[in-house]
């Protein structure tokens, strides 16, 4: 039987190798080869790349990226968690339908969704000409390209994100604990406090890292939304790959971002194991 088991593992096994470990082993191996004159891989081990980053030019893209993606993440946990309380709180045909208006979206394509907010957004856009037609501004208002604007696409697109985990979990969670609760006379507040949010951390801590991941590594919306203006992680790696030719570079920055996801994973993973259940 364990044979059995092994053999029909073996083709995911074999998938993660291939589409996984191999790509970021190769990633890894880049990160530490020096570079020729005209951008040559060189297969001489070198710090030299991870040296290049610890520049202030370059640290300053870290902790914009960092900010930036720690600001959306707090934006939709705040908006989502509402939200999944709602559609958890409503009756069956209302919630499918809610459920399926957020992830409606996600069937269009990332790149369009992100379009869309430039439409909405520019000078001439829809919002600047409602808001100057009902004479609430003179001039248009300056909504793209700018720090807010990326922060803006980042909220809409990841928010179902962190919707959908914590409406999985608190939509499971037992209704005779809240009963109990409130059986020995605990107000609506205690209620969520010491009940209902302990039971859904694991849902909240996986819409945490749902949204922080991507946030932190995406170049598309600071492209589009910045209009060059806001420099990510995202964008400095996209850059080295495919301006600058110095994959080296690129890689060693890639690393440096899969290490900060993988200690922000490590982290709240860590409180939700220890810290989260003895908080209350």
């Amino acid at each position: 039987m364990e044979m059995r088991k092994q053999w029909l593992s073996a083709p995911y096994g074999l998938w993660a190798i291939v589409f996984s470990i191999a790509p970021i082993a190769i990633i890894a191996i880049y990160s530490f080869c020096s570079r020729s004159p005209y951008g040559n891989i060189i297969y001489e081990f070198t710090l030299e790349n991870y040296q290049k980053f610890l520049q202030p030019i370059y640290l300053r893209v870290l902790w914009r990226s960092i900010i930036l993606a720690v600001q959306s993440t707090l934006i939709c946990f705040i908006l989502g968690y509402p939200i999944a309380m709602m559609i958890a709180g409503s009756g069956s045909k209302q919630k499918n339908i809610m459920v399926m208006l957020f992830v409606l979206p996600l069937w269009t394509n990332f790149l369009l969704r992100t379009y869309a907010w430039m439409v909405l957004l520019r000078d001439q856009g829809v919002i600047n000409q409602v808001l100057m037609a009902l004479k609430i501004i003179d001039g248009p208002l300056k909504l793209l390209y700018n720090h807010n604007a990326v922060l803006l696409g980042m909220v809409y697109n990841f928010l179902p994100f962190m919707v959908l985990p914590i409406y999985s979990v608190l939509s499971k969670i037992d209704s005779s604990f809240i009963e109990a609760a409130e059986d020995l006379g605990a107000t609506n507040f205690q209620v969520f406090a010491r009940v209902i949010f302990p039971l859904s951390l694991p849902g909240v801590i996986s819409g945490l890292i749902m949204v922080f991941m991507p946030a932190v590594s995406t170049f598309v919306i600071s492209d589009l939304l910045g209009g060059g203006q806001t420099v990510l992680l995202g964008n400095l790696i996209q850059n080295q790959f495919l301006v600058a030719r110095n994959w080296q570079f690129g890689s060693a920055i890639s690393m440096m971002m899969i290490t900060l996801i993988l200690i922000t994973m490590g982290l709240t993973a860590k409180y939700q194991r220890e810290g989260g259940r003895q908080l209350w």
